[in-house]
């Protein structure tokens, strides 16, 4: 009952959409009209600036670290990842977007292991960091490091829960950037822009036939 309990927790948390309630709070837009459409901390990041883009990531690196901290310190590991599983899932499908789509669970993801395995988190984290530096390319980046955390878990003997996590998150990550790996195979992926150029627009709503 407990391990349920937590588990719906870590569902809400992880379906809490800071980056579309930032930027709805702060520019009345709907950050799912403007750059990639993605209500993640990139997409945010690169339209609206950092000082937009840095505060979501915290908060979508804190909603998958808290419930799984908390599952993984009153129930052990297994109820650790299902609650950060759980909150993953919340940020792809949030409950508060009425299970629309939401973002690809880069950040929840490495806040989940940083609850759960604070060391296979920092060392993802640190991969994330070193091939983002190399390349400015964050979907390169997200993919290399989710696929890093199975290995480094397995490294590391954690126990069989965390790098079965490991390998599941890692799938989940590749398969939500299918998109990126088309446009990386096509030369046509964006690489990431520290400052951002212009303000983004929404776009256009469809033409309905009618004149102002």
């Amino acid at each position: 009952m407990i391990v349920a309990l937590l588990v719906v927790a870590g569902y809400v948390a992880g379906s809490m959409p800071f980056g579309y309630w930032l930027v709805r709070l702060a520019k009345g837009i709907d950050i799912r009209t403007v750059g990639s459409g993605n209500i993640g901390a990139s997409n945010v990041w690169r339209t609206y600036g950092r000082r937009y883009g840095l505060p979501v990531m915290l908060l979508d690196t804190a909603k998958g670290f808290a419930p799984a901290l908390a599952a993984t310190f009153v129930e052990g590991s297994l109820a650790g990842v299902l609650a950060g599983g759980a909150a993953m899932l919340g940020h792809w499908r949030p409950l508060f977007l009425r299970f629309a789509k939401g973002g690809k669970m880069v950040a929840t993801t490495g806040g989940a292991f940083l609850g759960v395995a604070p060391e296979v988190g920092g060392i993802g984290a640190g991969v994330w960091i070193v091939v983002f530096l190399l390349t400015r390319y964050a979907s390169v980046a997200s993919m290399t490091a989710a696929l890093s955390l199975p290995a480094v878990a397995a490294a590391l003997g954690e126990p069989w829960p965390v790098i079965a996590f490991g390998a599941a998150a890692a799938a989940g990550v590749i398969v939500l950037h299918r998109g990126n790996i088309r446009r990386l195979l096509a030369g046509t992926e964006s690489r990431f822009e520290f400052r951002r150029r212009r303000p983004p627009t929404a776009r256009a709503a469809p033409w309905s036939g009618r004149t102002p």
